[in-house]
């Protein structure tokens, strides 16, 4: 076989390779494509057979209900996303710290029991919650619902946190002890600024899960005055009225400060996951 051959061959795979990967992208973006189209299809071409490809009549009549009637559901994600977030950060940063630089006695147990905690089934820990909120009063209320979601997100933060940390120079530790900061003010001063990429990553997933949670929301403030976005889509949905367009339209908008976020903390977030993977 000449070089030429060898060549063109390995264009050929090249090509194969890259037009394998456009289906595949093709195929996973779809839905988010058919989810733009629904969302400016007017209601009297929602049941044409076969559906449009492209919206012939595009309507903004979603997107004017997604403002006149979600704007309050949006404001309380936001308010639940950031409050889980801040929560989220207070307490699995200092516990990370603790677990990479300070040692306590059972902290390879206490690894074992985040893991764990990670595999409860959602459900379960919501009907835990229902039970316990009810006694206290605090169903359907926006702060029981950010301690609901940090649950999911405070295990997941802890270990990344710990990860982190045990790559930070012990030298640097041992330079602030010389100098007289304590534990406490290490971790403020030196520590919790040098650990950016691992907060940015911890603060995008716990803000991401809480702003996609379904079933916490629908458990425990299902009906209340403050309901997340993920409920609020629901009311378009009844036994004789599915307003698909204003589904969608409120899905559009609902994923945009998500995918956002997600863009510009892309290289944070790379940083953060990896961190600890490797030892010098």
């Amino acid at each position: 076989m000449t070089s030429a051959q060898t060549v063109l061959n390995r264009r050929r795979r090249t090509w194969g390779k890259t037009a394998i990967g456009l289906l595949l992208t093709a195929v996973m973006l779809f839905p988010v494509y058919w989810m733009l189209n629904v969302s400016f299809t007017p209601d009297q071409d929602m049941r044409k057979s076969p559906p449009d490809l492209f919206p012939a009549h595009a309507t903004l009549e979603g997107y004017r209900a997604v403002v006149d009637q979600q704007l309050p559901y949006l404001g309380t994600s936001l308010v639940i996303g950031l409050g889980t977030v801040a929560l989220t950060v207070a307490l699995a940063a200092p516990a990370g710290y603790a677990l990479a630089k300070l040692r306590p006695r059972g902290g390879g147990i206490l690894n074992f029991v985040l893991l764990a905690a990670q595999m409860i089934p959602g459900i379960i820990m919501a009907m835990g919650f229902y039970a316990i909120y009810l006694s206290l009063g605090l169903l359907q209320s926006v702060p029981g619902l950010i301690v609901a979601d940090s649950t999911l997100a405070v295990p997941f933060a802890v270990l990344i946190f710990t990860a982190f940390m045990s790559g930070i120079p012990g030298e640097l530790l041992q330079a602030a002890k010389t100098d007289g900061a304590g534990p406490l003010r290490t971790f403020w001063s030196i520590v919790l600024p040098m650990s950016r990429n691992s907060i940015v990553t911890v603060s995008l997933f716990a803000f991401l899960w809480s702003w996609s949670d379904f079933v916490f929301a629908s458990t425990l403030v299902n009906g209340g005055a403050h309901e997340p976005i993920t409920l609020g889509i629901y009311h378009y949905i009844g036994n004789n009225n599915q307003q698909w367009n204003a589904i969608m339209a409120t899905a559009v908008v609902a994923s945009l400060p998500a995918a956002v976020i997600l863009v510009l903390a892309q290289r944070y977030v790379a940083a953060g996951v990896t961190a600890g993977a490797v030892k010098d």
